[in-house]
């Protein structure tokens, strides 16, 4: 039984062609040649079992069937025509929102978000607090970006921005007390820590050689808080020594607020952007990109 729809492609040609009154027009306007028109004109004809176009002299004109066909199939596309458009304008005019966790949020993202916003106006960004590091936590968000470690998503898209180093951090005051040439001489404060990143601390004894089994002794005392953000806080009141990555307290080692006696180590972790599969647009590596400008500039 032969399919009552005939194929889209013979239908646009046959629509541009009663609409521009001629096949070479039709081809300009489709990008392709003038005997695929002709083809698909003659799909047309065999679907139907009738002629649709009738040569008058070197013009084609309409038969009363193409007539009948044409009515119908112009008011289609431009439905079609407009609801298209519609829907770009709709996708163009939608906010891209970008999950971030708060820590990185405050204290990197939201001083760069006035030039973020000025270089990049046609996002439309938007900008909601992730609680997880862990993509996907923002069900609508358009991209994620976060410290992840390998390995990545199965799903979506991970750019990587720059590698991870973190560095121990206390105030001024504090680190006067510690000595600079022994990394061990911090288990004697108080160690700051936050559930968010508990595998930091771990980390950064293993890069200093530092003995762990003293670093678990030191733990059991350390004042814990929630959010990263707190926890660099607390480490500029002087409450005690504490584990960030770098780029985030970078500012406040400039300003003096803290200071990094034994400088920084790296991480498997990367600054990343993720871009889930249904979102995934030019935005976002648009967005990269950006971001990627801005890391360098401020290293």
């Amino acid at each position: 039984m032969q399919n009552s729809l005939p194929p889209l492609s013979a239908l646009r040609a046959f629509e541009a062609t009663a609409r521009l009154g001629s096949v070479s027009g039709a081809a300009g306007e489709l990008s392709v040649t003038h005997g695929a028109v002709s083809r698909q004109l003659k799909t047309l004809d065999e679907h139907f079992e009738t002629a649709l176009f009738a040569k008058s002299g070197r013009r084609l004109v309409l038969t009363p069937h193409g007539e009948t066909l044409q009515r119908g199939l112009g008011e289609a596309f431009a439905q079609l025509r407009d609801s298209c458009a519609s829907l770009k304008r709709e996708v163009e005019g939608a906010p891209f929102t970008l999950a971030c966790p708060g820590s990185l949020l405050a204290r990197w993202l939201i001083p760069r978000l006035e030039p973020l916003r000025r270089a990049l106006p046609e996002l439309n960004l938007q900008v909601v607090v992730s609680d997880t590091e862990q993509p996907g936590g923002q069900q609508s968000a358009s991209a994620t970006l976060a410290f992840l470690e390998p390995p990545w998503p199965v799903s979506g898209e991970v750019i990587e921005l720059m590698a991870e180093e973190i560095c121990a951090v206390a105030s001024p005051a504090l680190a006067a007390r510690l000595d600079a040439n022994v990394p061990a001489s911090l288990f004697e404060q108080t160690l700051l820590t936050t559930a968010s990143r508990p595998q930091a601390w771990p980390a950064w004894a293993h890069g200093q050689g530092l003995d762990e089994s003293a670093l678990d002794k030191a733990l059991e005392q350390s004042l814990g808080f929630d959010h990263l953000y707190y926890l660099m806080e607390a480490a500029v009141a002087g409450l005690g020594v504490a584990i960030a990555p770098r780029l985030l307290v970078k500012d406040d080692l400039k300003s003096g607020r803290l200071v990094a006696p034994w400088g920084s180590i790296a991480t498997p972790a990367r600054l990343c952007l993720w871009l889930p599969d249904e979102r995934r647009t030019g935005a976002g590596e648009k967005l990269a990109a950006w971001l990627e400008r801005s890391l360098k500039a401020s290293n």
